[in-house]
């Protein structure tokens, strides 16, 4: 593979940023402000299970958020806000950039 360690730092950067994404969006909803990082891992392991047992994550990510932050006494309605909340940033952060590198794309390569 040309430029593995590339790959492998953008796999990291790309899996820091998802886990960053739980962290500053923890501040968006009042009850989940205290959580601490390993409180919040617990809630984004729940959220990647949920992302590959169902397409995209959808209803699936917000009932495992809400069902792995409901251990840390944080109640249904502010974890069904939490999980949505991060689905819905997480989907539009790949639509978005998605969106962005296609527009890119031919102006990279065009001299290929």
């Amino acid at each position: 593979m040309e430029h593995k360690w590339r790959f492998v730092a953008h796999t990291f950067l790309i899996w820091a940023c998802y886990i960053g994404m739980f962290w500053v969006i923890k501040y968006t909803v009042a009850e989940t402000i205290r959580l601490s990082f390993s409180q919040l891992l617990v809630a984004f392991i729940a959220g990647a299970f949920a992302m590959t047992a169902t397409n995209g994550g959808i209803g699936a990510f917000p009932i495992a958020v809400t069902a792995a932050l409901s251990l840390f006494d944080i109640t249904e309605v502010s974890g069904k806000a939490y999980g949505w909340i991060m689905w819905i940033a997480q989907t539009l952060m790949v639509v978005v950039f998605g969106a962005i590198s296609f527009a890119l794309l031919p102006l990279l390569n065009r001299n290929k």
